[in-house]
């Protein structure tokens, strides 16, 4: 069936392969460095210094809230201190005489030492009142308005630190299970990550290791992992883009078939309810439904066992809305791009 309609779709290139040693795994971008900047103190929103995009130094102030009515608290606290610091000078003149009993001189020595607490508490207020960047970064996201009434801990805005970007994906246990301890170990230095993009093509990155879990995801039972790659400066990447990370095993002996891990989300049953994924003739730009046979489900992904070629192109989203033979357009990784909301969690 033709169809004159031009859909757009997100898609996912499985990686041309020499062996099954190498695999491929759908992933995504997140900043290397990352902060939700909050006040410690509640008060009225008074100034944004910033909007989302601008790029901002260490310590440049970013907001400010209203500062009378803790530095009234701190003018009160202040004439405290002034009275108890006069009377406890005066009481170690008059303790040396043998004037004033020892009694009250511990009194008048603690009322001194509580005041100067109180005091130096309400500076740390007032010197909350104004939010400042830990580091360099660009202000990725504003979650408030100005003159709004904010509450301590309160997210105020995400700063974030993409000179350095990081890319993390999930792979299953069982690909985990079949390394040994030695291999885990070895895995960091001797295995070949890359990480390309849709929109570059021809274009792949090398990647650096950064962490794995050491525990699998209670529902998913996948690990993931993080790579780093410096920014490109001939590349806008930003955090939130999808991407697609090349894993080379060939070092480990593993001799596999030929097993690719692809979204969850492409493959879909046909009318038998048989597992099928959908792919894109490269030339014509049209689209056909393929049976594949499929293995693991872990998280996101799942393995396919048979059906898919390295070189396929297969639709991930909007599978429900394809026809055999309807022409579609491939979304650039801006547009796919999909940030999850753990990555928008910080410590």
């Amino acid at each position: 069936m033709q169809t004159d309609a031009v859909r757009p779709v997100k898609s996912f290139l499985i990686e041309t392969t020499a062996s099954g040693a190498i695999r491929t795994f759908p992933a995504r971008i997140d900043a290397g460095r990352k902060a939700e900047l909050a006040f410690r103190v509640s008060g009225v929103l008074k100034q944004v210094a910033v909007k989302e995009g601008d790029q901002v130094q260490a310590g440049q102030q970013v907001a400010a809230l209203d500062p009378t009515d803790l530095q009234i608290v701190y003018n009160d606290r202040k004439a405290n201190f002034d009275k108890a610091k006069r009377n406890f000078t005066r009481a170690k003149e008059l303790i040396k005489k043998g004037n004033i009993s020892k009694m009250d001189f511990d009194r008048l020595e603690a009322d001194f030492k509580s005041s100067t607490a109180s005091l130096e508490a309400a500076q740390q207020d007032l010197n909350y009142t104004k939010l400042t960047a830990p580091f360099n970064g660009t202000i990725a996201r504003l979650n408030i308005e100005n003159f709004e009434e904010i509450q301590a801990k309160q997210s105020i805005l995400v700063l974030q630190d993409i000179s350095e970007l990081e890319v993390k994906f999930d792979v299953p246990e069982s690909l985990l299970r079949g390394l040994t301890s030695e291999d885990r170990a070895r895995a960091k230095d001797d295995v070949s990550v890359s990480v390309s993009f849709a929109d570059i093509p021809g274009s792949s990155f090398p990647l650096t290791f950064r962490e794995i879990t050491t525990q699998a995801d209670a529902k998913t039972q996948t690990f993931q992992i993080t790579y780093t790659m410096q920014r490109v400066e001939s590349a806008n990447i930003l955090p939130g883009m999808t991407a697609k990370v090349t894993v080379d095993f060939s070092k480990f002996d593993s001799g596999g078939s030929s097993v690719f891990t692809v979204p969850a989300s492409a493959i879909v049953g046909d009318y038998k309810l048989d597992p099928q994924a959908w792919v894109i003739e490269s030339e014509s730009m049209t689209v056909l439904p393929r049976t594949v046979k499929v293995g693991r489900l872990s998280g996101e992904n799942i393995e396919v066992l048979e059906g898919l070629m390295p070189g396929d192109r297969i639709v991930t989203a909007g599978t429900p809305f394809l026809v055999e033979g309807m022409k579609v357009r491939l979304m650039p990784d801006k547009e796919q791009a999909i940030q999850r909301p753990e990555d928008l969690k910080y410590q």
